[in-house]
C-alpha cells in the first residue's frame, strides 16, 4: 500500500552574522546574506503568495 504526504511542513532557521561588515562590499554580502534588497523581498513574498494561492484553489476543488 502506497503512502501519500499530502502537506509537508519545513522550518528553517536563519541566524544574522554575529560581528558587523567592516566596509561596504561587507555590507553588501550580508545584505544578500539577509534576503537581498527589497525588490528581491517583494519578488519572494509574491511568489508565495501565488503558490499559497494555488494550494487553497486545489483544496477549494476537492
Amino acid at each position: 500500500m502506497p503512502i501519500q504526504i499530502r502537506e509537508l511542513h519545513i522550518k528553517v532557521v536563519v541566524n544574522a552574522a554575529e560581528s558587523p561588515p567592516s566596509n561596504a562590499a561587507g555590507a553588501q554580502q550580508q545584505e544578500a546574506a539577509a534576503g537581498g534588497t527589497a525588490t528581491d523581498k517583494e519578488l519572494i513574498i509574491s511568489e508565495c503568495v501565488e503558490q499559497v494561492m494555488s494550494i487553497l484553489r486545489e483544496k477549494a476543488e476537492k
